[in-house]
């Protein structure tokens, strides 16, 4: 507590003031945690922080806007291809005491913290300077002080992600920089380069360097340079995860899901009795973990938890077994992650689509997918329900087509923002029909009730922003996306996407 003051004090985080009359006092407490050293193996360590409950806070009062933007885990899965491409060093840094960096547009009074009581604690508070832990919009300031240092010493801001900076005219020979809240990575050609943007950094900000990057926002980082290789996984997020929810000790599965689950809403409870038996049971707990979990580094999770995550309302017997079977396959796939190489023929951006017709079980809505490689290792993917009914596969993929296109010409941009010019970007269908469709309005007759916003794929395509090419559909991985498929099949997904095990 002692050392939490006095770096609250240090940062002149408020000034002690007579307490205006009527005046709403900010209520906060503190909170108290054990930290374990790295592994585990390093001695443990007691934190103290004191935390404002922002909860009691008035919008137009005590704050206005509080939305503060974070890098996407797309762009860092760019970087870190990049960086194992061009054999950049790869370092990172975090931002001691962050919040309290940033500065306050509003006039927050707050009771002092207990056991620090100067005077009268109901006449003398504390008039706050600097955003301090818990209040709404103390990220939001953090990252206005941050990005306003970087840009007067001559970063510039991506367009395309806001939490991505880059210092240089773009290219190989430029140094990045990554911003999530409190933590960064720098990633340069250039040691000496990189050295001194931290030295600039530390005259700032209190920063603590923690070297080559080995783990950013719980995803462990591991460098072969020997091998130009780089291998990005969360197996002891999984290891916590399945002792948790109790299934580290079940019996593995090699597949996501089974196709002997027949999952729809009719299996959904209808009794109270029922309802009050599931109730109890952590489903959406499970969801929710899992689908972090899918969301920084496992691609080859996102079919099944777009299916599971349909009932978290109201899930039956039938779903837990099957979100239960879904822990089992994490059991067996420990170390399995995104494995980055080096590309001998360069900076290759490629996309693949997919969909299945009719599979929804409850409205008959089809399951669209996309996966994107850069450098033939996934960086982007989703799978998910389409928001209509299609007609036909034809329909149905196409509208995939039209949603992974998208994401395509937001890649490109990115890429093509920083350096990277990639004019063989590609997206590939396993549909002929869709190929045709997109380059010219053939098949009106069966496709004239289609939604305009869908056909503006055959302006991408014209333009040649994007090509669209055939693939067969025995290599293209977001069969996985989709549909539950075979074993073999599903290994070979796997392999197409650069997910492996370390």
């Amino acid at each position: 507590m002692d050392d939490e003051m006095n770096s609250l004090l240090k940062n002149k985080t408020w000034e002690l003031v007579k307490r205006p009359k009527g005046q709403k006092l900010i209520e906060c407490k503190w909170i108290f945690k054990i930290k374990e050293g790295e592994g585990g193996n390093d001695s443990v360590r007691y934190k103290a922080r004191l935390v404002a409950k922002g909860f009691t806070q008035k919008e137009g009062v005590d704050y206005t806007e509080i939305f503060s933007p974070v890098v996407k885990y797309t762009t860092i899965r760019c970087i870190l291809a990049l960086v194992v491409q061009f054999k950049w060093e790869l370092d990172q840094l975090d931002v001691k005491t962050a919040i309290l960096y940033g500065d306050l547009d509003e006039k927050i009074y707050m009771r002092q913290p207990v056991g620090f009581v100067n005077g009268n604690p109901e006449n003398v508070v504390c008039l706050l300077k600097k955003s301090l832990y818990g209040l709404k919009q103390a990220p939001r300031q953090l990252y206005k002080t941050f990005d306003t240092f970087v840009l007067k010493h001559g970063f510039q801001r991506s367009n395309y992600d806001v939490c991505l900076y880059y210092k240089g005219d773009g290219g190989k020979n430029s140094l990045y920089l990554v911003l999530y809240v409190d933590d960064m990575l720098l990633a340069s050609c250039n040691k000496t380069e990189i050295d001194d943007i931290k030295c600039m950094l530390k005259s700032e900000f209190d920063m603590k360097d923690l070297g080559q990057a080995k783990k950013i926002l719980d995803m462990q980082i591991l460098r072969d340079r020997n091998k130009d290789m780089l291998f990005l996984y969360r197996h002891d997020y999984i290891v916590k995860l399945l002792k948790r929810f109790n299934m580290f000790e079940w019996k593995p599965v090699t597949l996501p899901l089974s196709n002997h689950f027949k999952l729809s809403s009719d299996f959904c409870p209808k009794t109270d009795e029922d309802y009050d038996r599931m109730s109890k049971v952590p489903y959406a707990n499970v969801i929710g973990s899992i689908m972090y979990l899918m969301v920084c580094t496992r691609p080859d999770l996102a079919h099944s938890i777009s299916i599971l995550s349909r009932f978290m309302g109201n899930p039956s017997e039938e779903h837990w077994n099957a979100l239960k079977w879904l822990l089992r396959y994490l059991r067996g796939t420990l170390n399995l992650g995104l494995v980055f190489k080096f590309d001998k023929r360069g900076i290759m951006l490629k996309g693949f689509t997919d969909s299945d017709f009719a599979g929804n079980r409850d409205k008959r809505k089809s399951t669209s997918a996309y996966f994107f490689t850069l450098c033939d290792t996934a960086i982007s993917w989703k799978s998910q329900l389409l928001k209509i009914v299609a007609l036909s596969s034809t329909e149905a993929e196409y509208i995939a087509a039209s949603d992974a296109v998208k994401e395509g010409i937001w890649l490109s941009k990115l890429l093509n923002e920083l350096g990277f010019v990639d004019e063989n970007a590609i997206l590939y269908s396993d549909n002929q029909s869709v190929i045709h469709l997109s380059k010219n309005p053939m098949f009106h007759d069966r496709t004239k009730h289609i939604d305009i916003k869908y056909h503006f794929i055959r302006d991408v395509i014209s333009k040649g922003i994007m090509k669209i090419g055939k693939i067969p559909t025995q290599v293209n991985p977001c069969d996985m996306g989709t549909k539950i498929i075979p074993l073999n099949k599903f290994l070979n997904c796997l392999k197409l996407l650069s997910i492996d095990a370390m």
